[in-house]
């Protein structure tokens, strides 16, 4: 399963990433919008937004991109490790 992760801290990328791998899910994490973001976007499975660390246009961009290809967006206020815990258990419920 791939799960694309936007927002969040720079900082805890790796951290993001081994929590991910816990659950046995690869996490691709976007910590800001960048070129060609939509379309990196293809193929995931599950997007978990952290709506406090990330611009209202590619938060836009990424629900608009969940909902056309029909996978759970998920949004969550803080950018903890603890909340993408919360996130990957809904996500693996």
């Amino acid at each position: 399963m791939c799960v694309a992760l936007i927002g969040g801290m720079d900082r805890l990328k790796r951290e993001y990433e081994r929590t991910a791998d816990g659950y046995d899910i690869d996490l691709r994490h976007f910590a800001r919008g960048c070129p060609s973001f939509e379309k990196r976007l293809n193929g995931m499975d599950t997007i978990i937004i952290f709506t406090n660390r990330i611009s209202h246009d590619a938060r836009k961009v990424a629900i608009a991109k969940g909902n056309s290809m029909g996978v759970p967006v998920l949004m969550c206020h803080s950018s903890g490790i603890s909340s993408l815990k919360r996130c990957l258990c809904e996500i693996k419920e």
